[in-house]
């Protein structure tokens, strides 16, 4: 099976019209024979039913005890015989016929018979008088030969037929298959930065696979400017953190003062701290964007995924004297693959302790009806319209703010809202006065 399946295309439809094609004739030719035997019987059983007629009405009352044969006046007539019997003797016969009954004397109608090693149709019927019976038969193997010679008419120039039919058929698939041959020598030519779309100016069978391909080459070239994109603003990101370990760790080394080499120090823990996260935002980032996050069959309890990350981020607020709080019923499940909750929620209430001052506010809710929301609120600064319309864009920072941070983590929750349809709402919160954001969750 998977050797059929590697051959050629235009051999496998070739093969397999003639397969169907030679199939049907085949049925035709067995329905015909049948059918054509049947006519055949019926036709040459009246003629022998007429001419035991004819023999019945010639009989007259003489009798003679002294058979007679007939003449033989044609090649074919040895084919059919007939005999005239009185009174259980034999008067008159053809030449072909034996000398006994070709059938049972008494017994009219249309017989198979098997006399003088031979298989003979035979019709019996009395004559103009009851001791009279008249049998006309025929040879069986007349009439296969007049139906063989029938089907020969049709079988021959059939069969002489096939190769040429053959070749029309290879001839109009290798034609019918040319926009093919053609589109796949023009995707082997294509350059790999090539951008233009394939021409759907082609058959209306190749049309999807050509949209199916621009649609590919469009995602490609999409991911490709992406990736570019990302690894110039990731290199550019990354130099500022590793170039600031880098001077400190020259402080360190000298100074000889302990004081002033135990703040480089500290500033080198920081600035490795700095870089650890961003490379775990990045290879985060990098695996959404590969899809490496599949949909689950299984739901989550986003409530306690969502305990378990305010409880990491704990000590942080702790350290900047912020207040955490949560909102949320005892538990709410939600169609996510595990721990995605916590990236969406760490994420955000993570942004929110980073540009917020010390002793801000950060509240965290869930709402269950009429469908699961999750809202994030803090009691910081806010943005400005401008701000807000770039917020999610990679690396962007508010411009004054001296938080230390990358822009990431609004990425990263972007992404996942646009990969599981989420519903993102950000706007400045009535309550708390800073950044309320609102994911809201498909209906199922």
């Amino acid at each position: 099976m998977t050797a059929w399946r590697t051959t050629s295309l235009q051999w496998r439809l070739t093969l397999s019209l003639l397969f169907v094609t030679t199939l049907v004739w085949a049925l035709v030719l067995v329905m015909t024979w049948f059918k054509t035997e049947h006519e055949l019987s019926e036709l040459l059983d009246a003629h022998l039913a007429q001419t035991a007629a004819v023999l019945a009405v010639q009989t007259s009352d003489e009798h003679d005890d002294d058979f007679t044969t007939a003449a033989v006046l044609h090649k074919y007539q040895p084919r059919v015989a007939f005999q005239i019997w009185h009174e259980k003797d034999l008067i008159f016969r053809s030449n072909e016929a034996p000398l006994v009954p070709l059938a049972p004397l008494g017994q009219s109608g249309i017989s198979n018979q098997w006399q003088a090693q031979q298989a003979w149709r035979v019709f019996a019927t009395p004559g103009r008088e009851s001791d009279v019976w008249v049998v006309v038969a025929e040879l069986q193997t007349a009439r296969n030969d007049i139906l063989n010679a029938g089907l020969q008419s049709a079988i021959v120039p059939m069969l002489l037929a096939l190769p040429v039919l053959a070749l029309l058929i290879w001839g109009t698939i290798f034609q019918s298959l040319g926009t093919l041959r053609q589109l796949s020598q023009t995707v082997a030519q294509r350059h790999p930065d090539a951008r233009q779309p394939l021409s759907e100016v082609v058959s209306a069978e190749v049309q999807p696979l050509v949209r199916a391909l621009n649609r590919l080459f469009d995602q490609m070239a999409q991911q490709m400017d992406g990736e570019r994109r990302f690894t110039a603003d990731a290199a550019h990101e990354l130099r500022t953190p590793i170039a600031a370990i880098r001077m400190q760790a020259q402080v360190a080394r000298g100074t000889d003062t302990g004081s002033e080499r135990q703040n480089a120090l500290d500033a080198v823990l920081q600035g490795c701290d700095r870089a650890t996260r961003l490379v775990a935002q990045l290879l985060q980032l990098a695996r959404l964007d590969a899809g490496g996050v599949a949909q689950a069959a299984v739901a989550c309890d986003a409530v306690a995924e969502t305990r378990a990350t305010l409880a990491d981020l704990g000590p942080q607020a702790v350290a900047k004297q912020q207040t955490l709080s949560l909102d949320a019923p005892e538990s709410l499940p939600l169609s996510m693959p595990p721990g995605l909750v916590g990236v969406l929620v760490g994420n955000l209430v993570d942004n929110a302790q980073r540009y917020s001052p010390a002793g801000a506010r950060i509240q965290v809710a869930w709402d269950a009806l009429p469908l699961p929301r999750l809202v994030v609120q803090d009691s910081g600064p806010g943005l400005n319209d401008a701000d807000l319309s770039r917020l999610g864009d990679r690396f962007f920072r508010v411009p004054g703010n001296g938080a230390d941070g990358s822009g990431l983590g609004w990425s990263i929750v972007r992404r996942l809202a646009q990969r599981y349809r989420l519903h993102v709402l950000v706007e400045r919160s009535a309550e708390l006065g800073g950044l309320r954001v609102v994911l809201t969750w498909p209906a199922p």
